[in-house]
């Protein structure tokens, strides 16, 4: 039976983008009995854990070691805001957990909304060469914390759904130990705790919650914590209809989050109906942010095609997030689905341009 979770919003941080010098200071301000410095950035900046509970099941979780996805640093904030106006919730979970949770694994690319950090590399395929210092710093923590469980926390695009109708808000994956995709002990354990999630949440966010494809990443660091022994949980939030800046989808992220948690202080290790993990659909990518359908083109000769567009997301002078339509792709598009969907039969195509040129910001109107 699903049990109603008191979600709130944790009014300090009210947008995706979060300015790392932000986040420092809250922490401080806040919990500075229960954070401390593990390491710094490439360029610098501190990289904090905080510490919850001392239960006997250990978990560790990292958010944004791809700079531009906030969603788990948000519910992670919304969260910790719940529990202090829920201190019974608290109190209960973390009598049995501990959590350390690393906030902002990468906040030099957090600064600038980059997937990857200042010397772009992409730290979730730095596992094996070891080149970044914030790698370093996550393997350390991780592979000396004799820890039961990890939460590698994500993000991930518009373009994916559960069944080609519906977003996938929320996937989640068991990840791999090796290129056959065996079902270990250790992915039947991180099935469970998503099987959790599911049950929780298949009815307050139904056909959105899908998994996330279990391909083995050899120099990933979900595939590898998971190779090294620790049952990992990856999470992916995703789009949500009409909710570009994914308020919703940090809402049930955050519910994900907690479901989680009490998951991992009741089974304590056990795959109780870890099964139930293959009933959850597989993400699809079937979709664009915009098509315009049947665009008759400024050309000599008859050329009449479908648009593509999908939104950028860019940090502008002011740190504010925008979202700029950028040409992905033309042609026949009878097989993709747009989340909008312009019919452009009998109307005007007028651009400076013939045609519209692919990864261009969209210079056009349709009239």
């Amino acid at each position: 039976m699903t049990v109603s979770f008191p979600y709130s919003k944790n009014v300090n941080f009210p947008e995706r983008y979060i300015s790392p010098e932000k986040l420092f200071s809250y922490l401080q301000e806040n919990y500075s009995d229960q954070i401390k410095e593990i390491g710094k950035s490439s360029l610098g900046k501190p990289i904090y854990m905080l510490t919850l509970g001392n239960g006997k099941t250990r978990v560790a979780g990292w958010s944004q070691m791809h700079g531009n996805e906030s969603t788990a640093t948000l519910a992670m904030l919304d969260l910790l805001q719940i529990f202090e106006k829920h201190p019974e919730l608290k109190e209960k979970l973390f009598s049995l957990i501990q959590l350390d949770f690393i906030f902002m694994l990468n906040p030099d690319g957090s600064e600038t909304w980059s997937r990857r950090n200042a010397y772009d590399i992409d730290l979730n395929r730095d596992f094996i060469r070891n080149s970044s210092t914030e790698m370093r710093i996550l393997k350390s923590v991780v592979l000396n914390g004799n820890y039961n469980y990890l939460l590698n926390l994500h993000d991930q695009r518009t373009i994916f759904t559960t069944d080609g109708s519906h977003p996938a808000t929320l996937s989640f994956l068991a990840s791999s130990e090796n290129v056959e995709r065996d079902v270990t002990e250790n992915r039947k354990k991180s099935m469970a705790v998503i099987s959790a999630i599911y049950m929780q949440m298949k009815h307050i966010l139904p056909n959105r919650i899908a998994k996330y494809t279990d391909e083995f990443y050899p120099t990933s660091s979900g595939d590898n914590f998971m190779k090294s022994g620790i049952p990992s949980i990856l999470f992916e939030g995703g789009f949500y209809e009409n909710d570009l800046d994914r308020n919703k989808t940090r809402e049930f992220y955050t519910h994900a989050l907690y479901y989680a948690l009490k998951a991992m202080s009741v089974l304590k290790g056990d795959t109780l109906s870890y099964e139930t993990y293959f009933d959850i659909p597989q993400n699809r990518e079937s979709h664009f942010d915009l098509i315009y359908r049947n665009v008759k083109l400024n050309t000599e000769f008859e050329c009449i095609m479908d648009i593509a567009v999908q939104y950028r997301e860019i940090l502008d002078e002011n740190s504010k997030l925008t979202y700029q339509p950028y040409v992905i792709e033309v042609g026949d598009l009878n097989h993709k689905k747009g989340w909008k969907e312009i019919d452009c039969t009998d109307k005007k195509f007028v651009s400076v341009k013939k045609f519209p040129k692919l990864d261009s910001l969209v210079d056009f109107v349709i009239e």
